[in-house]
């Protein structure tokens, strides 16, 4: 949309239009109504206890209307004010984390020249982040790659979980849960950058990207002399770069107010995303490959490897647990909440806000509950029935299971099973 914003009498409630609701905590609440063509808006304004005023279409380079006539210039800011904001929250609610959903990302056939541009195709990029994807093309596969690794890992450490990193059919991935600083979303923004590092490393190491190759890393000082260093490692050096570049430059480009609760969530998200490439980065090790006669090893070459990211989320997780409350200080720097304790390091994953509860859904905080989850009637862990259902009780039901059982290796070579089906008991919260 373009030009300067006029407001026109409302429309009735008969025309065609679609209805968006982000929502204000503070005195007041409102609600925007696009048109299909999305050339107007109709702005509603509610007050705490009153109803639904409807104040004016707004809409570009059309003449001031009967509505727009009766409102005072400072009300019309006010309201105006209120638009851009939540223009921005719906802004905001998109993530490069969509690119590791169903994207054009994924289909080889947007590299084909003369296709469609890819970036126009991909929702969710900041602006900073369109022009890294215009500058590397070839990078953003591997972008959606470390993304859908970052999203797996997450659902696997959270599987037993009240909140179980479920994704959401839009493109913010997961839901309204990442508007609040939890630790959830300290590990989801952790786990998501260290999955980036980890594709994009081992991208170059294959030779799919023009602007890297082989790890060029230092020779460890503690390698044996007679071992030889080389081979073709993970290059994880640009992997962090590169990373780093792309998946903080929302972050960065946005600006906010020195104190305010905006200016803190960027600084999480930062210490986070960082948390997570530096984990990566530190789990790396030396693999080595023997040389000589029969498997002799009278020589070794050695590369540098990525660890396998099972290894990386199992870290974070630990992090996770472990993860320091945060607020900010009269400088807009994030400090302690709980001075007694170490200050949380770079390695360390931080939060701002409590974690919501995740027991029941509410849409306001993007929480889905716990109703009809699979438990665990013997554990006495979070995926018991007992803690996952939080008291409500569970039902039970029966199930049938097959899988593969009497299975016996055949010469040559073969190995043959039968399949055994058995009826098991299922326990889901009520």
């Amino acid at each position: 949309m373009s030009g300067a914003w006029q407001c026109l009498p409302s429309v009735s409630a008969d025309d065609s239009v679609s209805v968006h609701t982000p929502k204000c905590t503070h005195g007041l609440r409102g609600e925007i109504v696009e048109f299909q063509k999305l050339e107007v808006c109709q702005i509603r304004i509610f007050k705490d206890g009153d109803e639904e005023k409807s104040i004016g279409i707004l809409s570009p380079g059309v003449a001031l209307g009967t509505a727009g006539r009766a409102m005072s210039s400072k009300f019309f800011l006010m309201a105006l004010a209120i638009f851009i904001s939540f223009a921005q929250v719906v802004i905001e609610a998109n993530s490069w984390w969509s690119l590791g959903m169903n994207n054009p990302v994924q289909m080889s056939e947007v590299y084909i020249i003369g296709a469609q541009p890819l970036c126009s195709q991909l929702a969710g990029l900041s602006q900073g982040q369109k022009k890294l994807c215009h500058l590397y093309q070839d990078h953003m596969q591997y972008i959606g790659e470390g993304a859908k690794t970052g999203i797996k890992e997450c659902q696997y450490q959270f599987r037993h979980r009240r909140w179980n990193c479920s994704t959401v059919d839009n493109t913010s991935v997961f839901g309204r849960v990442m508007q609040i600083g939890s630790r959830e979303t300290a590990f989801t923004y952790a786990v998501s950058a260290a999955g980036v590092v980890n594709a994009m490393s081992r991208a170059c190491r294959e030779g799919e990207l023009s602007t890297c190759g082989c790890s060029r890393a230092a020779r460890p000082k503690d390698l044996p002399r007679d071992w030889l260093w080389g081979g073709c490692g993970d290059n994880i050096d640009y992997g962090y770069r590169f990373a780093k570049e792309f998946v903080d430059a929302r972050e960065r480009e946005r600006i906010h107010a020195k104190g305010s609760y905006e200016s803190a969530r960027i600084l999480m998200n930062l210490h986070n995303n960082e948390a997570g490439r530096r984990t990566v980065y530190n789990l790396a090790d030396v693999a080595c490959k023997c040389h000589g006669v029969s498997g002799s090893c009278s020589l070794k070459t050695c590369w540098l490897q990525l660890a396998d990211f099972r290894k990386v989320g199992d870290a974070l997780k630990e992090k996770y647990d472990s993860a320091a409350a945060m607020r900010l200080n009269s400088r807009g720097k994030l400090v302690q909440v709980n001075s007694r304790f170490n200050s949380p390091t770079t390695q360390d994953l931080v939060y701002i806000d409590p974690s919501p509860d995740y027991c029941v859904r509410n849409e306001s905080t993007g929480s889905l509950g716990t109703q009809g989850r699979l438990c665990n009637k013997t554990s006495e862990g979070m995926d018991g029935c007992e803690l996952m259902c939080c008291g409500r009780g569970y039902d039970q039901f029966k199930t049938v299971q097959t899988e593969r059982c009497h299975c016996k290796f055949h010469w040559c070579c073969y190995v043959k099973c039968k399949k055994c089906t058995e009826i098991v008991d299922q326990f889901v919260c009520k």
